[in-house]
């Protein structure tokens, strides 16, 4: 459990500071809390969307069935992808709920 909780904090800051990069606008006016949980909503919607639009029809890998957070052998770029393009969107709605505008 405390493995889990460090993986999502950790690729929580990194997801979310590749969807701030990414994010239109200037969306840098906001605390690094809230850029983690952009990239824990991000990577968890993220991969979810995936599963639903890509992954759920993958077959048997490494003697498991595909799950949601493991839709294939290896790293999974794609599902990376995605996980980035939800966080930016996160990004784009937290900054818009916090009133954080350019300057």
């Amino acid at each position: 459990m405390l493995w889990t909780i460090i993986v999502t904090i950790v690729g929580g800051t990194i997801i979310g500071l590749l969807g701030k990069a990414v994010a239109p606008g200037d969306r840098t006016r906001f605390p690094l809390w809230l850029t983690m949980v952009c990239g824990i909503v991000g990577m968890l919607a993220g991969s979810l969307l995936y599963w639903v639009l890509f992954g759920h029809n993958n077959g048997r890998f490494d003697d498991h069935p595909a799950t949601w957070d493991n839709t294939t052998n290896g790293i999974d770029w794609l599902r990376h992808l995605w996980q980035v393009g939800v966080a930016a969107a996160a990004v784009v709605v937290a900054a818009t709920l916090t009133g954080r505008k350019k300057v």
